[in-house]
């Protein structure tokens, strides 16, 4: 115990008399040496003392997709992080194929008396989705921000990147490059943010390079799975028409594409260039690292935390939708096209 006091004394710069007297709840210690030997502890790992542990303003469900790809856990964890700073415990729920669905995930939390839910990529973003389901949720006085995807049917606040803007940046660097065939793998079209992507990219390839819409559909876009292997598929068949560089709609799908490439003896980013979307954790230090289009997970995160607190609070923010600008990041995974390469 006393090397245990000492410890929390060197962390917390103050003396083993006031530690002891923190721990044991005696008075006479200023709020902020109090809060300084409290935070010591949960640096080191300690628990506090069951009388000093904060009681929790509530509890906050966040249900997101399956936590394989890296911005899932990333986004998590900047919300968790901020509602634990505001007081309110954070309740991960995760959907998992063959596991429980998003509805029965909201069921679980608001049985459990949850103070509000954060969605992340749920049935939101889906255009074939009943909306109802929110409107009833709506109704049971449950307050809920929507991250990644837009519906105008549901009544709440809706978080999001410039899914369009992103392929701006994407196109841009890449036309900038020399490239004149630019693929785009996505996932399925029946998502919002899927089509946001290529109503960015149709305008960006033919702004920059003339193509007609109908082209650019028809040979430049694939639709595919948001895993690794569904961008293999995707960057497989866009190849096939001749692209020179392919921006993908994750950072999963571009490792994808990068293992297409190699699998036809392409170097990447000498022979093709990728780009991916998210700038997951990691992704810098892939091989070779990724360009990619940094999705902007903190601002999203806190912003999501920030308007959910002020609908617990009782001031709900109006129907609409939060826009954060995403960053291109330029790594090693695009290069000059063919013709502006080295001679």
């Amino acid at each position: 115990m006393t090397a245990r006091l000492a410890d929390i004394a060197a962390q917390a710069g103050v003396s083993e008399a006031t530690v002891s007297r923190v721990l044991n709840g005696k008075p006479g210690v200023a709020s902020t040496t109090r809060e300084s030997v409290l935070a010591a502890l949960d640096v080191l790992g300690y628990e506090r003392p069951v009388k000093l542990r904060r009681r929790s303003a509530g509890l906050v469900g966040l249900i997101t997709p399956e936590l394989e790809n890296p911005i899932f856990p990333a986004l998590a964890q900047v919300i968790g992080q901020a509602l634990t700073r505001q007081g309110y415990t954070p309740v991960l729920a995760t959907q998992t194929p063959g596991g429980s669905t998003e509805d029965e995930l909201t069921e679980m939390l608001v049985d459990r008396g949850v103070s509000g839910i954060i969605f992340v990529s749920g049935l939101h973003a889906d255009t074939t989705a009943d909306m109802q389901r929110y409107e009833k949720l709506r109704a049971q006085g449950v307050p809920f921000v929507l991250v990644d995807g837009f519906s105008p049917q549901v009544r709440a606040p809706f978080i999001s990147p410039d899914d369009r803007a992103a392929m701006q940046l994407a196109v841009t660097h890449l036309v900038s490059l020399g490239h004149t065939r630019i693929g785009l793998a996505l996932g399925p079209r029946r998502f919002v943010p899927v089509l946001r992507k290529i109503e960015g990219f149709v305008k960006a390839v033919h702004d920059q390079l003339g193509l007609s819409e109908q082209q650019i559909e028809s040979e430049l876009i694939q639709h595919s799975l948001y895993t690794l292997e569904g961008g293999q598929a995707a960057a497989s068949a866009l190849m096939d028409r001749g692209c020179t560089a392919v921006v993908c709609a994750s950072d999963m799908m571009a490792l994808g594409a990068i293992r297409a490439a190699r699998q036809r003896g392409l170097e990447v980013p000498d022979d093709i260039s990728v780009v991916g979307f998210d700038d997951s954790p990691l992704i810098a230090f892939t091989d070779p690292p990724l360009t990619t289009v940094r999705k902007p997970v903190p601002a999203m995160g806190q912003a999501a935390v920030r308007t959910l607190l002020e609908e617990i609070g009782g001031t709900p923010a109006p129907h609409s939708e939060f826009v954060f600008m995403p960053e291109l990041v330029v790594r090693g995974s695009t290069a000059a096209g063919p013709l502006h390469g080295s001679p």
